[in-house]
């Protein structure tokens, strides 16, 4: 039997859980894309079906779990659009069931939005143009911050300490992201970006789009980091075509809040430290029986010279000038 922390989320174990907040499930489970939580839709009897949302044991604590339901619940009074998790009778929307912490909420279909549509483009920017106002107004007191030692430090280490990693390609690696960490650290030094409440995953997955409007999900990995953040990932194509879509993003942004340009710098950076998080993310879930077959192809040596290469091309575009708005718009 696996020793893995979800190989006793049982389906009866779920059931039980949901129906000991007073709900009468219908025995209907369906199993919803994610890999990091465990989350279900579940039939309610005359009720409309609700997803279950179990997070990953010790990796966010209780305080820091509560904190971004509080964050969503602000954001809910603020009238921004946001799936939030239901409250019950007694104010809670975290609930206890053995080492597992779960959520619930009401289930919301929507589409991905067209992200080269530059109307679209602008919605989403006036969306995320108020929920950074919204998150400038405190600070998280739990939550960590997005920085080079979390993201990059230690997923470098994690990785050369690996087995994951190629023996053939471990130098490579190894001097390729002490050089582009030496790059990062001086991008956000020079910076001195201000600090906020963040989504901080806001990819185009995270985001569905419903009656002309955007509806942000997933708040998890809420953060305190630059509002770029939250920007750069919705911005696709050439050179050309991104700065088209900065230009339509920030239109609508800044009737909400306004924007430091010099965080644009910060882009690429970013960019290069997902792509290492996320490698290392991989190889920190591999005891998950999920994870090797989903990602099948990451103990290859295929791929671990593909992320190499595009790591180099990373550190190519680090010395490039960074994105600017179009001339003329300050």
């Amino acid at each position: 039997m696996s020793s893995h922390p979800y190989s006793v989320l049982t389906p009866e174990r779920i059931l039980d859980a949901v129906e000991a907040q007073g709900y009468r499930c219908d025995g209907r489970i369906t199993v919803l894309n994610s890999f990091e939580n465990r989350v279900f839709q579940l039939g309610i009897e005359d009720e409309l079906p609700l997803i279950a949302k179990f997070y990953r044991p010790a990796r966010w604590s209780y305080e820091q779990i509560l904190e971004e339901h509080a964050f969503c619940a602000e954001l809910t009074a603020a009238e921004w659009p946001v799936l939030a998790p239901l409250i019950d009778p007694e104010g809670q929307s975290a609930h206890r069931d053995g080492e597992f912490v779960f959520a619930l909420f009401t289930r919301f279909g929507g589409h991905a939005p067209e992200p080269d549509n530059l109307n679209t483009i602008e919605v989403l920017g006036r969306s995320l143009g108020r929920l950074h106002a919204i998150g400038a107004l405190s600070a998280f007191q739990h939550r960590p911050a997005i920085n080079i030692e979390d993201y990059g430090v230690a997923s470098r280490e994690f990785l050369l300490s690996n087995d994951c990693l190629p023996q053939s390609l471990r130098e490579a690696y190894d001097t390729l992201t002490r050089d582009i960490l030496t790059i990062i650290d001086a991008r956000f030094r020079d910076c001195k970006y201000t600090a906020i409440r963040i989504h901080a995953d806001c990819h185009i997955g995270n985001i569905l789009w419903r009656d002309d409007r955007a509806v942000v999900v997933d708040f998890d990995d809420c953060r305190m980091g630059p509002a770029v953040q939250d920007l750069w990932m919705l911005l696709s194509g050439d050179r050309q075509e991104q700065t088209e879509q900065l230009d339509a993003l920030l239109e609508g942004y800044e009737m909400f809040h306004a924007f430091d340009d010099r965080e644009l710098s910060l882009c690429e950076s970013l960019r290069t430290l997902r792509m290492m998080h996320y490698a290392a993310w991989i190889a920190r879930r591999w005891s998950d029986p999920a994870f090797p077959s989903a990602f099948s192809w990451f103990n290859t040596e295929r791929y671990w010279a593909e992320h190499i290469l595009a790591l180099r091309e990373q550190f190519a575009m680090l010395h490039e000038e960074p994105l600017s708005r179009p001339r003329g718009n300050f």
